[in-house]
């Protein structure tokens, strides 16, 4: 457990204000923990307290994982009136920050320009600050701006030869421009590609919060998702992400499935589409983004490629995507059932790897955040992984 205080100064740069790496995420781990009674409020000031040392960052480029937002985001887990005077500074804060970033986004798709994945993105983007809107739930002018942008975004753009997703970046993975991605590329993680605005789409929606469009949104990615869809129809997968030559001839190079991670690959894709599925009340659709995941996690050759446990890609962010898709089936026991094997092989690796550093995404924090929730009974009482779209 992160029992320590924070240190008195920043290990690096940003560190204070990064949910990702820094203050941010350790905090969420002792307002679950605090809030479960199983760890002391005083901590979690200490760690609130390290997130504020140095003047909260409102610069238009603050994102749900960094800056203003991610400062906010944990203090809101904490439902403490201590912080509400702190929050409705951070809130006004954030609803400029979030009307800038949409009015040059929706000045790009007048000019019909491609986007950069920061644009949109969870982790840099516009989804990142929907997600703080709807977690909030005060301010549904400024969600709904996003959810309005977002149903944009799905529309096609026309490109200089010819039409491509609204999505659809002239860079490459890295959001810059790549002599390995001429022509962009189609991005299909929960991080940084179309399926997290899938999800704040349809986990909205599920909320009761609805623009104009935003069903037809949904489906638009839903059926992009399944024309990219591989493998077979026990073993579904999708690619990470693909090139124009593969958008223009419809094939994917990807000869097969990488590793399964919630950031990338099946499970942070099924969860997307479990979501879209109960939004829309398509049986269909819910069940069959079940089975991929059922799929996944009973296949050693694809497990096998897990060689972290980190939360972002490794055995924690796995065994928390499977353990809240089952959460929300009426159909649970095919991956409960599986549960404790992926508790088991995460285990195993925390036995025999040491985790490098502390973090949210990377670090012990989100492991021990993931293992708090999967080996409980109840649901994260903080909600913490509102942050990874999961919560649904």
């Amino acid at each position: 457990m992160s029992d320590v205080l924070p240190p008195t100064g920043d290990p690096e740069p940003g560190w204070s204000q990064s949910l990702a790496t820094g203050a941010p995420g350790i905090a969420l781990l002792h307002v679950e923990l605090a809030r479960c009674g199983l760890g002391e409020w005083s901590t979690v000031q200490h760690w609130a307290s390290a997130t504020m040392r140095h003047e909260v960052s409102t610069h238009p480029s603050a994102s749900l994982f960094r800056g203003a937002p991610a400062v906010a985001f944990a203090v809101q887990a904490a439902e403490r009136d201590v912080y509400a005077a702190t929050l409705a500074v951070l809130d006004g804060q954030i609803r400029r920050i979030v009307e800038q970033r949409l009015a040059a986004a929706h000045d790009r798709i007048d000019e019909q320009r491609p986007p950069a994945l920061a644009e949109f993105d969870l982790i840099s983007g516009l989804t990142g600050l929907g997600v703080y809107l709807l977690r909030r739930g005060r301010d549904h002018a400024a969600l709904r701006g996003v959810l309005q942008y977002l149903t944009r975004l799905t529309e096609p753009l026309m490109s200089s030869d010819g039409p491509v997703p609204g999505w659809w970046t002239a860079h490459g993975p890295q959001d810059v421009p790549s002599l390995e991605w001429v022509g962009g590329h189609g991005n299909f993680g929960m991080a940084h590609g179309i399926t997290g605005p899938l999800a704040l789409l349809s986990s909205a929606m599920r909320r009761g919060t609805t623009v104009a469009g935003q069903p037809e949104a949904i489906d638009r990615v839903c059926t992009w998702l399944n024309t990219w869809r591989r493998g077979t129809a026990a073993q579904p997968w999708w690619p990470e992400m693909i090139s124009l030559g593969e958008l223009r001839s419809g094939q994917s190079n990807a000869r097969h499935p990488h590793r399964p991670s919630w950031c990338y690959g099946v499970p942070g894709i099924a969860r997307a589409m479990q979501l879209a599925g109960l939004a829309l009340a398509d049986e269909h659709r819910r069940r069959s983004a079940e089975d991929a995941l059922t799929a996944v996690v009973s296949d050693g050759l694809q497990l096998n490629r897990v060689t972290d446990a980190s939360l972002c890609h490794g055995w924690a962010g796995l065994a928390l995507t499977a353990w809240r898709v089952a959460a929300d089936s009426p159909d649970p026991h095919r991956l409960t059932e599986r549960m404790p094997y992926l508790i088991g092989r995460l285990d195993r690796h925390l036995r025999d790897y040491p985790v490098p550093g502390h973090g949210l995404l990377e670090g012990v924090e989100g492991i021990n955040l993931a293992q708090q929730s999967i080996t409980r009974t109840h649901l994260p009482l903080s909600r913490w992984d509102a942050c990874l779209l999961l919560d649904g």
